[in-house]
């Protein structure tokens, strides 16, 4: 049968106008104040590039391979030094941040990675806790248990904001198409992806998981990535792109800490759903 939607209506849609998207590519480190350090004039360099919109990766304030350590390191949304300080840059600088993610810690012993979306003004437009848990063995002799640390979300979240309604999501979540075709169906028409994918699973899927989502849902998708080796010898991906909703790959940085930029013109949205109408072409089915 089709797909549930788990949003009410879709919002009403804004007129197309292009903005300027900048995704920030980083190695981030055990230390938050050494993230903040690190990540912040990347900031001011995609504003300084007119970024209408900047983004910055998943866990862009810690990553701690030791889970006793990431706990004591994190801490809860109200006193959480990496969201404050990158909450006053996008104030200062006058822009739209996301901050791809960060590892918050919640009422329950574990902890949420949680992706904010930050208005020009500093407030936090919405908040969405990555849904599905990264618990594998990626086939290079390491193992990720996510669901050790971290406890899943239970919410899609669409934004509507002026420049294009956006839906949240972050890294694993790629692999679980019904989530996106969900949020294409309640209105979406872009859809963050900050990943910190490993290189072994980067290598095989990246390119192919993102535009299979942007092909799928006929959004753009916008995807910042970690990049390079972390602390215990983890090892990114890196490659943040930007898919259009054709499927067509805009933007790739690499492998490379720094800024690319994007242009996005939301009237790629309306003709690739209208060359293959397939958000509207659900039919209903059962198993024989």
């Amino acid at each position: 049968m089709s797909d549930p939607t788990p949003f009410p209506t879709p919002f009403p849609t804004p007129f197309p106008t292009p903005f300027k998207v900048a995704l920030v590519q980083t190695n981030s480190k055990r230390d938050p104040e050494d993230n903040i350090r690190e990540v912040s004039p990347l900031i001011r360099e995609a504003a300084a590039g007119g970024a209408d919109l900047i983004t910055t990766p998943e866990v862009v304030g810690m990553i701690e391979p030791k889970r006793a350590l990431g706990f004591e390191k994190a801490k809860r949304e109200a006193d959480h030094a990496v969201l404050a300080a990158f909450r006053d840059l996008a104030k200062e600088l006058s822009r739209w941040l996301l901050i791809g993610s960060l590892s918050v810690k919640t009422d329950h012993e574990k902890l949420s990675n949680r992706s904010f979306l930050v208005k020009p003004d500093g407030s936090i437009a919405a908040t969405y806790d990555k849904i599905h848990m990264f618990d594998v063995e990626v086939g290079d002799g390491q193992s990720y248990r996510e669901s050790n640390a971290y406890e899943p979300g239970d919410k899609a979240v669409l934004v509507d904001t002026p420049f294009a309604k956006i839906g949240m999501t972050v890294c694993y979540d790629v692999r679980f198409p019904h989530l996106y075709r969900s949020l294409a169906k309640a209105g979406a028409q872009v859809i963050t992806v900050p990943a910190a994918f490993t290189k072994v699973t980067g290598e095989a899927h990246w390119h192919v998981l993102l535009r299979a989502r942007a092909i799928e849902t006929g959004c753009w998708v916008i995807a910042p990535a970690q990049t390079g080796e972390h602390a215990e010898g983890r090892q990114t991906f890196g490659h943040s792109l930007v898919i259009a909703p054709w499927g067509e790959v805009v933007a790739d940085a690499g492998t490379a800490v720094g800024v690319t930029y994007a242009d996005i013109d939301l009237a790629a949205v309306d003709k690739a759903r209208d060359r293959v109408p397939s958000l509207s072409n659900d039919r209903p089915y059962d198993f024989g």
